[in-house]
């Protein structure tokens, strides 16, 4: 078959219950039991659950109040973000050892186009197989793989194909397949769209199928067509293995407001070190920084600084960063969330070694402990600051996994 002839051949990998996966790695005992990850104490979500919890009706990003009273017996397990990220950058990996065209989305989950994989590798579902045992063997964690001829149905397979296991739809397959659907598996339908599709009588893919567009895009506009197009298996976009960052930031929601400005300080720095390692690893330098600051009253107020030259250093932004908090900081506020964003993102050119306290020093220690960490995941290594948590406030660990 002509090259350009052949349908893509589009793999969507996304791996199961992943936080709780990685922890089970050192917890073998708690094998088959409810398991959460994420922070039992204040406004704390669900981080990841395993599927015995999630039988019971627990979700990723639902209040830790909320899980805890439908799963009571869980074991609760502290995040360890480090850990997971690190995990992470090996998944990938291995993706990219199949195929350079890779999109990631998450630290669990990504597209791959192997339509330039198959002369090498087999057929979609022997590579497909092939990256699950793979990852089975190397890293000893469950993966569950949709294969396709597009994006967004090889999306729909992998949710249909957990845990653990591979779902292949193949083209000729594709629209019978999407008719047998509800309208809530389609891109873009929520609750209130699928409102005003089931007031019209309309409950599948099959019936959006059978709609006329201009009937779709008067009850929902432009998102009517775009819905037409989908229920017929229509989705024409690219994997894009490399999306340019406009800006890299982080954030933390206290479990109790803190009035406490050490406490701050430390979070700024902390959240500094979190922004810092990913620009590095972007290979990207912050030309500006900015904070945010929601109080307990819900108000939230931004400020941004830019540096007086780029840099990807933890300690140049953190010095920014406090600097903004300080003048806006009054005493007696009690503070419910801060952030940190690098912006103004630009490609990094390289630093000279110095012997006074520059950036360029900063930032090749830092990244010295970057090679430390990927070496030895569980080295603990980062500032002295940090080695004790900040007392005055727990912290909700950031982002939680996909479903």
């Amino acid at each position: 078959m002509n090259e350009s002839a052949r349908p893509r051949a589009i793999l969507h990998v996304d791996m199961d219950a992943f936080f709780v996966s990685v922890e089970l790695l050192e917890r073998p005992e708690l094998e088959g039991e409810q398991v959460i990850v994420g922070n039992p104490e204040g406004r704390s979500v669900v981080l990841s659950a395993s599927y015995e919890c999630r039988a019971l009706g627990v979700r990723s990003a639902m209040p830790m109040a909320t899980a805890m009273r439908l799963a009571p017996r869980a074991t609760v397990i502290a995040p360890r973000q480090e850990r997971y990220q690190l995990v992470s950058r090996q998944i990938m990996k291995i993706f990219r050892d199949v195929t350079p065209a890779v999109q990631q989305l998450s630290v669990d989950e990504a597209f791959l186009d192997v339509t330039g994989s198959l002369r090498r590798l087999g057929s979609p579902p022997q590579i497909g197989q092939r990256l699950r045992e793979q990852i089975r063997t190397e890293l000893r964690l469950p993966a569950s793989v949709g294969v396709a001829k597009n994006m967004f149905v090889a999306k729909i397979a992998s949710t249909r194909a957990k845990p653990d296991g591979m779902l292949v739809i193949r083209p000729d397959e594709t629209v019978a397949f999407l008719h047998t659907l509800p309208v809530s598996a389609l891109w873009g339908v929520g609750r209130r769209t699928e409102e005003l599709l089931d007031r019209a009588g309309i409950h599948t893919v099959r019936d959006i199928a059978q709609t006329p567009p201009a009937t779709l895009t008067k009850l929902l506009g432009s998102t009517g067509a775009r819905l037409y197009e989908l229920a017929w298996g229509r989705d024409e976009r690219s994997v894009e293995p490399v999306r340019e960052e406009k800006s890299i930031g982080a954030e933390e929601t206290f479990a109790s407001d803190v009035r406490d400005v050490e406490v701050l300080h430390a979070e700024f720095l902390r959240l500094a070190y979190r922004v810092a390692e990913r620009m590095r690893r972007s290979g990207k330098q912050a030309q500006t920084v900015a904070i945010k600051v929601r109080y307990d009253d819900f108000r939230t107020v931004s400020r941004s600084r830019r540096l007086p030259q780029p840099s990807s250093s933890a300690v140049a932004l953190a010095e920014a960063a406090t600097g903004l908090f300080e003048a806006l900081r009054r005493d007696g506020d009690s503070i419910r969330l801060v952030g940190l964003r690098a912006e103004q993102l630009t490609t990094g050119a390289g630093v000279q070694f110095s012997f006074d306290r520059a950036d360029a020093n900063w930032e090749l220690a830092e990244a010295a402990m970057d090679r430390i960490r990927d070496r030895f995941a569980d080295s603990g290594i980062k500032p002295a600051t940090l080695l004790e948590p900040p007392s005055g406030g727990g912290r909700r660990a950031p982002g939680t996994e996909s479903d």
